[in-house]
């Protein structure tokens, strides 16, 4: 089955929470941290990785913290679960896929049953993923509230 880690999730959060600041507003990793229960020390290193790929900035000083580097719609779930975890990939053997590679890592692939069809499907899983945006995920969270 196919899961978002811990990470993904954490860094989810964040970038939901930034995106629901107003103007130059910041927030500092601990700030968010704090507000939704998630490990502080966590989120500091997924906050890091998400500047580092150009999804958010930062603000040094004692009024520091982050913000968004983009426009919610323009940043896709894609885009943060490549971020975190690297390629997006169905299956272990079929690595090679995800990076748009035409090798496949598993010797056996061209005997194998299934690489056709799972192929397929990551090639879906990947494409749906870049369609759904941050403000997508957003945009319920705000109604419900």
């Amino acid at each position: 089955m196919l899961a978002l880690t811990k990470k993904t999730g954490y860094g989810l959060i964040a970038m939901t929470h930034l995106a629901g600041l107003e103007g130059q507003q910041v927030a500092s990793a601990r700030e968010i941290a704090g507000l939704f229960g998630v490990p502080a020390s966590l989120l500091m290193n997924v906050m890091k990785e998400l500047a580092a790929a150009g999804y958010v900035t930062s603000a040094r000083g004692a009024h520091g913290g982050y913000r968004l580097a983009r426009r919610p719609e323009k940043i896709s779930l894609a885009d943060v679960v490549t971020a975190l975890e690297g390629p997006i990939r169905a299956s272990e053997c079929l690595s090679g896929q995800a990076h748009g590679d035409d090798e496949d890592t598993c010797a056996e692939v061209d005997r194998c049953p299934v690489a056709g069809p799972v192929h397929k499907v990551q090639r879906k899983l990947r494409d749906f993923l870049k369609t759904v945006t941050l403000a997508d995920i957003v945009r319920p969270a705000r109604t419900a509230t």
